[in-house]
């Protein structure tokens, strides 16, 4: 049996791994992403899915709904890349019976309400700026003339979560971008008054008897009271961090708030308008944050509250009354956006705005920010014996015990303190004194690592291979290949997020979908701001920030080059930080090292790094901590073609790490690179599935390490050499890079490789993609109206195809997969 087919024989049965730490040798299971086909998953993270309930395949992420009052239908807003769609679905008979599409430029957003008597469905558009209107009758809908949303010429409202008075002749909505709240005569069509309200409001909600509306302020950490009668603001009340949704007990008015980026809800006295009591939805004592609630309901008598945590893959239960508790969790698919409740409170439905995950796009070619589907699962509330299972399972699937109790040290007690990772943050020293982290852009496994002699590739797949990224295959073999790792984002807006902060909120989660598929909403994803629509608030921080934050915290010293810096002065010709309200780096970055910008070489960026190292190695004074943005391996058309591009951004990479090696750091220096996803091709594994190198004397191992690692497996690793504690409840859970390091360093250097496409000194040679593309017969290459502005500000499916085309001469025949079957 040769290498690869023993490899996959070891995927597919799930089977054990040997592991290597220093001397010792133990097991763990080796996992894939993906979804399975029995009904059950697994997410980037390496966190289970096994949904309650049925389950029924919605569209591209569902991200809200509305039941109608008689409880027999539930409308959804399927509100993906694209088509969005409206789905309606019978719940008695399970199933899905209309489906509305809406092609580009027309969207649909999160709100979603019927009218009392249930003859008339709404939902909001987002930015379309309208609210959509529909007849509804026996389970159909028919749309009619939308309610525009208008004050002047200049206002974006993006209209988001949604109310109707209880008589039936207003609607209320939270205007998103506009930070306001509209009333709207529904007679006339017309909004009556506007007010504004904090920063990005998200849900309006109104109170039992139809006098209060609740607004909850997204941006910042607050909700917002107002007279319906004129929405004049009654009160502005302080609560957890990043607040969305609301809802109301039926039978003593309290108010419930989600607070999406403290992991708790805030429990408000609906007369004294104050908060009352806070329920925590932590999943351990101590949990860093990232159960992220973002959706609510309670029961008709008032007793229950259900939060879905749309992080943590399940549905908490909450015992309402005196001392409000967490009775158990119910385990649901990935990212839960929405849970409504039956009639008679015996039945829940629940949206999971990922589904299962991705899967394998190689057959297919889909692009991985528009292939994942979501689902509802059809759920009997249990009772307290089912309660207690659903939990058991809930904890085992998001690997509570072992982040709980750090149980993820598989080696014998007497490596513990020779090792160079340590157990503990803060406790036990690390020989590594020195971090640098390299954040690239969007590559799969398979499209640069395909061609390797070792680890589960597919060669037919690897359009960047060794001839191309030449320093990548040796950095590989050199030091160890990781070939079972995952970058947990879908597109580089949540990528950036997840590579520096552990995570992406709950605000980037359900925002950057329009952006990418055009539809009026601004990119304000990494680092926050910088957006012409949207302010400078930080909407995308979360409670601990980013990883340098902490680390600068914790008095280490620190450099960025690149991160977060998109924004350039031409007079000064220096680059600085999207948004200082979000991040500002504490000073510490270099203005002069070119961020986001496709016309600079990466090699040029690996210079301006060299100067500042080479004066650090003069002065003794290299930081603890630094991280590198090499963002060229994005690819962007035909005026620098997809191979010398990449090509550049491996020499690059070569060229840092040899300077490393060579240098008085090398000694006590640990290299890591990810992507910050992998949306940039495809992948026979899992679309998700990425490119990650560790490199160190102490990863010097030339060796295969299959063990399923993620983007906070890296972060992970570097916080424990650095002494820092986890940023989320991701990186407390995930398994650190353990197995690809060992107590017995070997100092040999890395010296790099020149590529066919690269002088030494960074000059470009051999240019091959004009020659290529007069060559291919027909073809339209890349479109001059490509807009590579920023990072994915490009249609990123056309861009993959025509790379591919670039490459290989022609169009894949793309085969339609089922990716949840």
């Amino acid at each position: 049996m040769n290498l690869k087919d023993k490899h996959k024989k070891i995927i597919a049965g799930a089977a054990i791994a040997s592991i290597f730490i220093g001397s010792s040798v133990s097991a763990a299971y080796t996992l894939i992403a993906g979804p399975k086909g029995d009904g059950t998953g697994v997410a980037t993270n390496g966190w289970e899915l096994t949904p309650a309930g049925k389950q029924v395949k919605l569209g591209s992420f569902p991200i809200g709904g509305a039941l109608s009052p008689d409880g027999k239908y539930l409308v959804v807003s399927n509100a993906g890349v694209g088509p969005q769609t409206l789905q309606v679905i019978d719940t008695e008979n399970q199933v899905i019976t209309q489906t509305i599409s809406y092609e580009w430029p027309e969207a649909v957003y999160l709100g979603a309400a019927f009218s009392p008597d249930g003859k008339t469905f709404y939902v909001s558009a987002g930015g379309n700026n309208k609210i959509r209107v529909f007849d509804f009758s026996n389970g159909k809908l028919t749309e009619r003339e939308s309610i525009a949303m208008k004050k002047d010429k200049k206002t974006e409202f993006y209209p988001a979560g949604i109310s109707i008075s209880p008589n039936g002749d207003y609607l209320y909505a939270a205007n998103n971008v506009d930070h306001s709240v509209s009333k709207i005569n529904l007679s006339t069509k017309q909004i009556t008054a506007i007010s504004s309200v904090g920063k990005s409001p998200y849900a309006a909600v109104l109170s039992t008897d139809g006098s209060e509306l609740y607004v909850s302020n997204w941006g910042e950490s607050s909700l917002t009271v107002l007279n319906t009668k004129d929405l004049t603001v009654k009160k502005t009340i302080p609560v957890g961090l990043h607040p969305n949704a609301i809802a109301v007990n039926p039978i003593d008015g309290s108010i419930y708030a989600a607070n999406s980026d403290s992991d708790e809800i805030s429990i408000i006295d609906a007369k004294k308008l104050k908060v009352k009591d806070t329920v925590s939805l932590s999943p351990y004592r101590g949990a860093p944050t990232g159960s992220q609630p973002d959706a609510l309901t309670v029961s008709t008598d008032g007793k229950t509250l259900y939060a879905a945590n749309a992080g943590n893959n399940d549905v908490a239960v909450i015992q309402l009354g005196h001392k409000p508790k967490v009775k158990g969790l119910i385990p649901t698919g990935w990212y839960p956006t929405g849970i409504y409740l039956s009639k008679d409170n015996k039945g829940m439905f629940v949206l999971n705005a990922k589904g299962l995950g991705a899967g394998p796009n190689n057959k297919s070619h889909e692009w991985l920010g528009n292939m994942i589907k979501g689902s509802m699962s059809f759920i009997n509330v249990p009772d307290p014996t089912q309660l207690k299972k659903y939990t058991k399972q809930t904890e085992k699937n998001n690997k509570v015990k072992e982040a709980e109790n750090n149980t993820w040290w598989q080696s014998q007690k007497e490596d513990e303190h020779s090792f160079p990772i340590p157990r503990f943050a803060g406790k036990g020293k690390s020989p590594i004194k020195h971090v640098i982290y390299v954040i690239k852009e969007n590559q799969t496994y398979d499209q640069i690592f395909g061609d390797l002699e070792q680890g589960n590739g597919d060669s037919s797949l690897a359009i960047y291979g060794k001839d191309i990224t030449p320093n990548h295959h040796k950095l590989a073999k050199q030091f160890v290949t990781l070939d079972n790792f995952y970058a947990d984002a879908e597109v580089s807006a949540d990528g950036h997020n997840w590579t520096t902060a552990g995570k992406a909120n709950d605000y980037v989660q359900k925002n950057w979908l329009a952006n990418y598929a055009g539809l009026n909403r601004d990119y304000d994803f990494d680092g926050g701001g910088g957006g012409s629509k949207l302010d400078e608030a930080p909407y995308t921080r979360s409670k601990e920030g980013y990883i340098w934050d902490v680390a600068m915290k914790a008095g280490l010293s620190f450099r960025n080059y690149g991160e977060f810096a998109y924004k350039y002065d031409p007079e000064s010709k220096t680059y600085f930080p999207n948004n200082p309200g979000t991040t500002d780096f504490g000073g510490n970055y270099d203005p002069k090292y070119p961020s986001w910008d496709l016309d600079i070489s990466d090699i040029d960026r690996y210079k301006e790094w060299e100067k500042e190292f080479k004066q650090y190695e003069k002065n003794e004074n290299l930081p603890s901590f630094e991280v590198v943005y090499l963002p060229n391996d994005h690819t962007g058309g035909s005026k620098w073609g997809p191979e010398e591009i990449v090509a550049q951004n491996d020499h690059a990479l070569g060229k840092l790490v040899d300077t490393v090696s060579h240098s008085k750091y090398w000694k006590d220096t640990a290299i890591f690179v990810v992507e910050d996803d992998a949306q940039g091709g495809v992948d026979h594994v899992d679309a998700h599935r990425s490119v990650a190198l560790a490199i160190s004397p102490y990863t010097q191992i030339s060796k295969v390490d299959s063990t399923f690692y993620d983007t906070p497996s890296v972060l992970r690793t570097m916080e424990l050499i650095l002494g820092l504690k986890p940023m989320t409840q991701y990186e407390s859970a995930a398994i650190p890079l353990f197995n690809s390091f060992t107590a017995d360093p070997k100092f040999t250097p890395y010296n790099f490789e020149r590529t066919k496409y690269w002088t030494e000194d960074g000059n470009e040679q051999n240019p091959t993609a004009e020659t290529k593309a007069a060559a291919i017969s027909g073809a339209s290459i890349y479109p001059n109206d490509m807009d590579f502005s920023r990072p994915d500000s490009v249609d990123r499916k056309k861009l993959n195809r025509e790379n591919w085309k670039m490459i290989k001469g022609y169009y894949p025949r793309i085969k339609q997969e089922n990716n949840q079957k």
